[in-house]
């Protein structure tokens, strides 16, 4: 009897889990399959497989690459830029700032640590407006302009997901035994070599995953670079430049789906080549915490 429960019991599950996972990929199975079509067939069944060939999606793709109105090179440009710079910064600041919150047992440590955790749960459309008057006006006192830039919205994501950051690395450092750093100490080590030279390399499992996660969510991210970097400025992402792209090209429903396409396939790829080292970084910063 308890046999027969425990199958019935792996089987709900199994057919639940299949039910997400359908809701899930339908999305981007209608992407990938309209994208090879033409806009005609897309009208008349969206979701059927007539009209679907691989030649047609080299032409849509190639049309889309090509288009002056697109701007692919130079959206995908400005997207690997950005995402790199603040996943640099994220991971640097992030793990010394996890670093120091960790090993300082002060009020003030933990009230700094438990504001990063409050930030979590603020909704952005809370902070939208204020962020954009408030850059507006830093970048007016340093000279630098932080709206339609490079450097403002590199600031802006080095903000935002920094509290992601710091908190899945606090956990991991807690696991780190403080010999090793009093032993380095004793060494001659100053705080920045134990640091860098210590307490770094062993972060990189756990930076991995919280590269990764922050990377996907950079990159495909469209609210913050609409407001920061507009729909009509020189600097767009690939989001934004899908966007624009829409509006340009209303009809086209081959080529929209097709620019589609090209914004989510490199963050596929990047999650299937390292859904590995999220999982690995993460259980190994649950089991450290």
């Amino acid at each position: 009897m308890k046999i027969k429960e425990k199958t019935s019991s792996k089987v709900i599950k199994m057919l639940i889990a299949i039910v997400v996972a359908v809701y899930v990929l339908f999305p981007f199975f209608l992407v990938v399959i309209n994208s090879c079509k033409e806009t005609a067939d897309i009208t008349a069944n969206p979701t059927g497989l007539n009209g679907i060939s691989f030649g047609q999606l080299i032409s849509n793709l190639r049309d889309v690459i090509t288009n002056t109105h697109f701007l692919f090179w130079s959206a995908f440009g400005y997207s690997t830029l950005i995402t790199i710079l603040s996943l640099v910064l994220l991971a640097l600041f992030g793990s010394m700032a996890a670093w120091v919150i960790c090993r300082n047992h002060t009020k003030w440590s933990t009230v700094i640590y438990f504001t990063f955790i409050a930030s979590m749960i603020i909704p952005f459309q809370v902070v939208m407006l204020p962020l954009i008057s408030t850059f507006r006006d830093v970048g007016k006192f340093i000279g630098i302009p932080m709206l339609q830039s490079v450097p403002g919205i590199v600031f802006a994501y080095l903000g935002f997901g920094g509290a992601m950051t710091v908190f899945i690395l606090n956990g991991f450092i807690k696991g780190i035994p403080v010999d090793l750093e009093e032993a380095a100490a004793i060494d001659g080590c100053s705080p920045e070599q134990t640091f860098f030279r210590i307490i770094f390399p062993l972060l990189r499992p756990v930076i991995t995953t919280v590269t990764i996660l922050n990377g996907m969510w950079i990159w495909n991210d469209y609210l913050l670079p609409s407001m920061m970097l507009g729909q009509n400025g020189a600097v767009k992402t690939l989001p934004v430049a899908v966007q624009a792209f829409v509006g340009s090209y209303v009809k086209q429903w081959n080529l929209i789906l097709a620019a589609a396409l090209l914004a989510i396939v490199p963050m596929i790829i990047l999650f299937l080549f390292a859904q590995k080292q999220i999982m690995e970084g993460m259980i190994e910063g649950a089991v450290k915490g």
